[in-house]
């Protein structure tokens, strides 16, 4: 049982140490321009290598739903913005993909 506690307690520390010294060490120093750019755009990057795959999975019989669910999204992203109204665009689309 002390194992266990051991390997929490070191996987913890694995953990919050690198989240840590950023703070402790830079807190008083802003990052150059270009830095702060690159460490904004990491969010939307990294929310793409995740959706993105996706979405040529979603539905396996018929990727054109899941293409088409996509491309709702990207579109009503462009005109109307925000999170929600692409989610459901993106399931509107693709249920009328796969009713149809």
């Amino acid at each position: 049982m002390n194992r266990i506690y051991l390997i929490i307690a070191g996987m913890a520390a694995a953990t919050y140490v690198p989240r840590l010294l950023p703070f402790t060490l830079l807190k008083n120093r802003r990052p150059s321009k270009y830095l702060d750019r690159f460490l904004k755009l990491i969010p939307y990057t990294a929310l793409g290598a995740l959706i993105f795959p996706g979405i040529f999975s979603a539905v396996p019989d018929m990727p054109i739903a899941g293409i088409a669910g996509g491309a709702a999204a990207l579109a009503i992203c462009f005109v109307r913005g925000g999170t929600i109204l692409p989610i459901f665009g993106a399931i509107a689309a693709s249920y009328m993909i796969i009713a149809f």
